[in-house]
């Protein structure tokens, strides 16, 4: 049996995917969020996944869908445009 490494510190969204690591696909929440406009506080305790929930935003934006090949977002974000 061939088990994925835990991503254990791993902070960085795309080294994290790029490391096939295990990822628990919250991109659908991800998507809604920057679905709209609007700002939000995201008040989290501590080591509770703030810093990977912003990299994956970071990455999203920046390198589009490069890195969410399985992931929900990859269906709902095609075709989506925002200013």
């Amino acid at each position: 049996m061939n088990l994925q490494p835990l991503p254990i510190g791993t902070s960085d969204f795309s080294a994290l995917r790029s490391a096939g690591q295990i990822y628990v696909d919250k991109t659908e929440f991800v998507y809604e969020l920057a679905s709209e406009r609007q700002k939000y506080f995201l008040a989290r305790p501590r080591r509770f996944g703030k810093s990977l929930l912003i990299s994956t935003f970071e990455t999203l934006f920046r390198d589009g869908l490069k890195n969410f090949e399985g992931l929900k977002i990859e269906k709902l974000w095609k075709g989506k445009i925002f200013f």
